[in-house]
């Protein structure tokens, strides 16, 4: 055989083997790529390129001059590399550009994508973008400092809608259902008082907990005059802020400064940011960008080749397979260091295993471990994952140092949030104590809680109260207000209504564990009965501020037990020892009666012993309470830290419907 010969057989084996595709018996075999250059590299020299796609047989990369119209200037093939990976590097400046990537799989050509671990995009993400990320950053922003915080459990969350917080005409700011509505100081509703982010200051919570803000789906950023609302649970690209939520959704560097502006801003007021997000399901299923890289990789299937659903959403994401687990880390990791956010909240975090959670806990840890992480501890429905595995409320004791949402708390004190007609512990129904005892002790061990009496959980989930989220409502289903009236007495009256929402919210932020709240709740906002708002009008989802003038009592109560709580650690216990050893609870003969002390100057209070009393029923109930010159600071739905008054006898009067709060010295 002649050199030629042999060398032209080298030449074709070489071609052939850059050609051929590689074939994997299940998705465990697929190829990990462990370096951190995915998407893109940018310098002003050169834009490099890397996408994993290990099944595809060519990729190509797509050059555009805009975010949204036009061909494509440029394609270019991209050549195999490690790991399942692509790449490409062009060396010219490309600042200003727009690119996708478009994979080949059996022969056939995909639809074109940003890439998933798209940082900068143009309108509705459809195209990435590149751009000098050191130009979004607002001044000072290298010196942007989170405010401090000491134990999870001196956490009070505050959840809301970017767009329910400013769209009200009422609100008085100018930037409305935009990021930079939260940079807006000393704006006013119709009658003079506080709104928007001097509202929260002087509230007092310590998080702004942000509803999805991500790029999601099904609002179109190049239709904003039609004011389409959702909640937002439909990601498209999660590594980048919404557009409909930044002033000009068209330029790709736009709404990444707003949103770090909005984060300076909440900083410099002294609250921190935490992030919903949603990576347990994606938008679209077959046609999402993650589908389009790598077919089925990223998702679960059922046993017959079916998309599986615990989502509720058409499919859910595979947190258990090494590239769906190093995405949902990096991406965590990006938002914290690139945005600053200080915490994580996951929607249906069940859907997630264990081990991916405890990842991503690990991975903060390295960055700041006062980044706070919780989720909800269940799935919308069945799933592949084997339930040990899973991140639910009963496996929370494996997760490190991540809080789960209580729905025992939440459904005693108000009701069954399946049957709206279903009253709860404050609306006077009796044999809930129990339940209410183990809302009060964070969801940890403790001998005077008989767990076989509880709604939902027959014994104890976490290992310490940081480990819990303690509410009465939020986004989902019924707002408090609602539920409340919906199963209210027959014969309640309005102001019966008040002492409810006041007493529900009292058992929130005088128990162990994270308290949290709905926007809006501390002004007794309604949604007019509507079960899930997530795409209902602004009419229905907005904060109207002109309701903290007409409900003034209410907002100062929950202000009061806000502080309360702020200043007085014994609420704030971090551990279930401390909780055993310091909390312990009355026997009342009366039904639906809860009280309890804190003793001793329990994790460094400066009252020597509190005693708190909860009353479910609607009259006046006398119980006896222990020996004592008891100040009282909260009573009859007031609250005064300087003092109501002082009490020595041994028996004691609760108001109906309501709380007291008294301690000694």
């Amino acid at each position: 055989m002649k050199d030629s010969t042999i060398i032209m057989l080298l030449i074709l084996g070489l071609i052939f083997s850059c050609k051929s595709t590689p074939k994997y018996e299940t998705f465990e075999d697929y190829p990990v790529y462990e370096g951190s250059d995915l998407e893109l590299t940018f310098s002003p020299q050169s834009s490099k390129f890397r996408v994993w796609a290990p099944t595809a047989s060519e990729v190509k990369l797509l050059l555009y001059d805009n975010g949204n119209d036009g061909g494509a200037y440029q394609t270019k093939d991209m050549k195999r590399s490690e790991s399942g990976t692509w790449k490409l590097e062009i060396k010219e400046n490309l600042k200003g550009k727009f690119y996708t990537f478009q994979v080949k799989i059996a022969e056939k050509w995909l639809d074109e994508t940003p890439g998933i671990w798209v940082k900068a995009i143009g309108v509705n993400g459809k195209r990435a973008a590149i751009i000098d990320f050191a130009e979004t950053n607002p001044d000072g922003w290298e010196n942007d400092v989170k405010p401090p915080l000491k134990n999870f459990t001196d956490i009070m969350l505050y959840e809301v809608h970017v767009r329910d917080f400013s769209v009200s005409t009422n609100s008085g700011m100018k930037n409305k259902g935009k990021f930079l509505a939260f940079t807006e100081h000393r704006t006013k509703n119709s009658t003079g008082e506080a709104t928007g982010i001097d509202h929260l200051k002087e509230l007092g919570i310590t998080h702004v907990h942000l509803l999805p803000s991500f790029d999601f789906a099904s609002v179109d950023e190049t239709k904003l005059n039609e004011n389409k609302y959702n909640w937002g649970y439909d990601p498209v690209n999660y590594n980048v802020p919404e557009g409909s939520y930044s002033t000009n959704p068209f330029d790709p560097a736009t709404r990444i400064r707003e949103f770090k502006q909005m984060v300076q801003s909440l900083h410099q007021t002294g609250i921190r940011v935490i992030m919903d997000v949603v990576y347990n399901h994606t938008s679209a299923g077959k046609d999402s960008h993650f589908n389009l890289l790598a077919p089925n990789y990223f998702y679960r299937m059922n046993a017959d080749s079916t998309w599986s659903n615990a989502s509720g959403c058409g499919n859910e994401t595979a947190s258990e397979r090494a590239m769906m687990r190093k995405f949902m880390i990096e991406s965590i990791v990006y938002w914290a260091t690139e945005y600053h956010v200080d915490g994580f909240r996951f929607d249906l975090m069940g859907i997630h295993d264990i081990e991916t959670m405890n990842a991503i806990r690990a991975a903060l840890d390295k960055i700041d471990p006062s980044i706070f992480v919780y989720g909800e501890g269940w799935t919308a429905g069945a799933s592949p994952l084997a339930e040990e595995k899973r991140a639910v409320k009963k496996n929370a004791r494996e997760l490190d140092n991540i809080a789960v949402f209580s729905d025992d708390i939440r459904d005693a004190l108000k009701g069954s949030w399946m049957h709206s007609n279903i009253p709860g512990f404050v609306s006077g129904v009796d044999s809930l104590e129990e339940c209410v005892k183990f809302g009060v002790v964070g969801a940890t061990q403790h001998s005077q809680v008989d767990y076989s009496k509880l709604i939902y959980s027959k014994e104890p989930y976490v290992n310490n109260p940081i480990q819990i989220i303690n509410y009465v409502s939020c986004h989902d289903d019924m707002c408090l207000v609602d539920k409340l009236r919906e199963s209210k007495p027959i014969d309640a009256t309005g102001d019966e209504l008040i002492r409810f929402n006041k007493l529900a919210q009292t058992v929130v932020y005088t128990s162990q564990g994270v308290p949290f709240i709905y926007a809006g709740e501390e002004i007794y906002r309604n949604k007019r009965g509507i079960h899930n708002t997530y795409q209902s009008p602004d009419s229905i989802n907005q904060i109207d501020w002109n309701f903290k003038t007409t409900n003034k009592d209410i907002f100062e109560y929950y202000k009061g037990l806000i502080s309360l709580r702020k200043n007085h650690a014994a609420f704030r216990i971090p551990t279930q020892e401390m909780v055993h050893k310091h909390l312990k609870f009355l026997n009342f003969l009366v039904p639906n009666v809860v009280g309890f002390t804190l003793t001793d100057h329990v994790n460094g209070e400066i009252w020597k012993d509190v005693l708190v009393l909860y009353n479910g029923n609607r009259k006046a109930v006398k119980v006896g309470i222990p020996e004592g010159d008891w100040n009282v600071v909260c009573h009859d739905g007031i609250v005064k830290l300087n003092g109501i008054s002082v009490v020595s006898d041994t028996t004691f009067t609760v108001a109906p419907s309501s709380a007291s709060i008294l301690y000694v010295k």
